[in-house]
């Protein structure tokens, strides 16, 4: 086989989620690039070049938004001569959703994605991950970080303490309080940052997944997620369950189970 018969793949670009910075991705990179891919991970606006710049400086965080974050990355894809495959995290991918509806992105993965707009499941883990930002007005405008307790609970339930603590010292950053606050007001805001158009838009196709164990975002949520798109019959929606695996399925351990599923079900798909 000469280079002219090597499939071609477009570039993928990975959207890290709230209270992890885009240096997460490091290992996933470099698994896409043995597979001939070439792959980035760009921060969020504000976010510093490294964890500890991050930590050193939370203040450039505040106030940024759903919104903002989005723009930030259509920005960034608007500069590729070739439409990229997305693959988001947590708020990542509710952001990798907005892009691909919006026709920016040829394909999106959504791992454990932040709730679209019309997502009612609200169950009791997701509640507790949330309510220590929520339950101060204020850190609406503020940047909030996570103890090594409450990441055990919200990102590392299914980890020993020891591997979840050491996570959590590794790639942790402070995090905008503001798109958690958009999220759980979604539903009655009119013109929602949260808002995707799961029913018309043609679109390439979309991977959602969930794990069985995810205390942040429930399958239950994600499950919700799925069935918005049940009626676009012109765009492409598959979903897939990780079971037993907890929120933190993108940087643990399992991580390359996870990412072999997202490279097998692009190679499906012709990426």
């Amino acid at each position: 086989m000469n280079e002219n018969d090597l499939p071609v793949h477009p570039p993928i670009v990975f959207i890290h989620g709230l209270w992890l910075h885009a240096s997460s991705w490091e290992p996933w990179v470099e698994l896409f690039a043995s597979r001939g891919y070439t792959a980035s991970a760009p921060g969020w606006p504000g976010d510093g070049a490294t964890v500890e710049a991050t930590r050193n400086a939370p203040e450039a965080l505040n106030d940024v938004g759903i919104e903002a974050i989005y723009n930030h990355y259509a920005g960034i894809i608007g500069q590729s001569e070739t439409k990229p495959v997305v693959i988001g995290h947590s708020f990542g991918g509710l952001i990798a959703q907005e892009l691909l509806a919006n026709g920016l992105a040829a394909a999106a993965i959504a791992i454990d994605a932040a709730p679209i707009k019309g997502v009612t499941a609200l169950p009791f883990a997701e509640l507790r991950t949330a309510l220590p930002v929520l339950v101060n007005p204020a850190n609406r405008h503020k940047t909030v970080s996570l103890t090594a307790k409450h990441f055990h609970y919200s990102f590392g339930n299914t980890l020993t303490e020891a591997e979840s603590n050491a996570l959590h010292e590794r790639w942790t950053i402070p995090g905008p309080g503001r798109p958690l606050f958009e999220d759980a007001t979604a539903n009655f805001t009119k013109d929602s940052p949260a808002a995707v158009d799961t029913h018309k838009a043609v679109r390439g196709p979309l991977l959602l997944t969930a794990g069985t164990k995810d205390h942040t975002v429930p399958e239950l949520a994600t499950w919700q997620a799925y069935m918005l798109y049940a009626d676009n019959q012109d765009s492409v929606t598959e979903h897939h369950l990780f079971d037993g695996k907890g929120h933190s399925l993108t940087i643990d351990s399992g991580w390359q189970d996870v990412a072999t599923v997202a490279l097998d079900w692009l190679e499906s798909k012709g990426f």
